[in-house]
């Protein structure tokens, strides 16, 4: 996995709040939750609703990844919520690559992970504190009863309804990515961000693990081929058949632990990557935001970061201009250019796994090195960088150099100084400074 700048987002000078805006943000997910918190930071006298159809502590899916410069930006746009994101979250290092039962490769470097109900909660939590009307189990199926809101956000995800009522006014477009993955969580704890290759006599298959709650749960993308899907009978095969055959083929990453389906009271199905592009994120007075508007396979792991993103981008957009109009034109135009190389490396990593067994009889170490510049990040000394992260001593020097950079960029931000109980203070002065993005 390869980090990605989430696109430039930044603050100009806080001169004054504008009009009071009533708000509805459709969507109870990070995109949603965070633009209400960041709305509320900048003026506490918005009147901001988010609307959610399911129930509080209902989410499909089982963790995210992130890096430190998602918790730049928590810190600086709304520290109370920053910290408790940090606390909920499980710090992984490095990342390893296991191809058939003997042979693996490493990756340096380190990163963030959270569950996803645990990161939804405290966003919940924190937009109600800020005086947000959160609303759980209510469906939208259309705009009617909306008349005097001036702005509607659709963070309703990658199917978003709202995008769907506008007779293609959005210029939307959905491609589906070949393979066919499956999001499922695991009582197996990983400690690194983990990778498992395994042939099988339909082909190869793999996982791309991490971990989602400190000591107990791990989050497990199951993903192959479509001619492996089928000659291993996903297609034919119930929930729990599916679970015992992928528990068979992963025995010893897995190290004969469970894998879990059940999320939301729901099996965890079969899904081809929707990916998701506009030509337009905003119509009148219906803007989108997060998986809505576009999104990034989650190969390269962007998904959740550039959700916050687009919420702070579209928050200061709206509290720099005095017309909504200018607001959502200069946070479309910004955001859609920030996102056309990042979904550009989305969609080339995304087709490499969709070749990936043209590289698997490489070996490990081979493959590793295929696999970390299939974006075409081919500087002249990566591949010995690449053998030397190989040898043990070098790993242990490079994990001593990535934990002070960690915390370096802690002490930076004033994570460190948040350590101790602070009071609660949401009408404080908000940073004004552009070098937080």
């Amino acid at each position: 996995m390869i980090e990605y700048d989430a696109g430039e987002a930044r603050f100009d000078q806080w001169a004054g709040a504008g009009d009071e805006m009533k708000i509805v943000c459709v969507g109870g997910g990070p995109a949603g939750l965070y633009f209400a918190i960041s709305m509320k930071r900048r003026d506490p006298a918005h009147d901001i609703m988010v609307i959610e159809r399911d129930p509080p502590g209902s989410t499909y899916g089982w963790g995210v990844v992130y890096w430190d410069d998602l918790l730049d930006i928590l810190y600086r746009n709304d520290p109370d919520s920053a910290r408790a994101v940090r606390a909920g979250s499980v710090l992984w290092r490095e990342q390893a690559i296991h191809v058939r039962d003997d042979q693996t490769a490493h990756f340096g470097g380190y990163g963030f992970s959270m569950g996803r109900a645990a990161l939804l909660d405290v966003l919940s939590r924190r937009a109600s504190d800020l005086g947000v009307d959160v609303q759980y189990g209510r469906e939208v199926h259309g705009l009617s009863g909306f008349d005097d809101i001036d702005l509607i956000a659709a963070s309703d995800g990658a199917n978003s309804p709202i995008r769907q009522l506008g007779d293609q006014r959005f210029g939307s477009s959905v491609t589906l990515g070949e393979n066919r993955y499956i999001w499922l969580g695991t009582d197996k704890v990983f400690t690194r961000f983990t990778f498992a290759f395994e042939h099988t006599s339909a082909g190869w298959i793999w996982f791309h693990a991490y971990p989602s709650v400190a000591g107990k749960i791990s989050t497990c993308i199951v993903e192959c081929q479509p001619p492996t899907w089928r000659g291993l009978g996903f297609d034919s095969l119930d929930n729990l058949e599916t679970l015992r055959v992928l528990e068979n083929i992963f025995t010893r990453p897995l190290g004969a632990h469970s894998l879990i389906s059940r999320t939301r009271g729901d099996f965890a199905g079969w899904s081809r990557f929707p990916e998701v592009t506009n030509k337009t994120w905003y119509h009148d007075n219906v803007v989108l935001l997060g998986d809505a508007a576009h999104t990034t396979h989650f190969t390269i792991g962007s998904g959740t970061r550039l959700a916050i993103v687009d919420a702070v981008v579209l928050a200061q957009n709206l509290y720099e201009h005095d017309d909504v109009a200018d607001a959502l034109a200069d946070y479309d135009a910004q955001r859609r250019a920030a996102l056309r190389p990042i979904q550009a490396a989305a969609r080339t990593s995304m087709a490499w796994f969709e070749h990936a067994d043209r590289y698997l009889e490489r070996g490990a170490v081979q493959f590793a090195y295929a696999m970390s510049v299939r974006h075409g990040l081919q500087l002249p000394w990566r591949y010995q960088l690449h053998l030397l992260t190989q040898v043990p001593t070098v790993r242990k020097v490079r994990r001593a150099i990535d934990s002070g950079q960690r915390w370096r960029r802690a002490a930076r931000r004033g994570e460190l100084a948040m350590a101790l109980p602070l009071p609660r203070c949401p009408r404080a002065p908000i940073p004004t400074d552009r070098s937080m993005f």
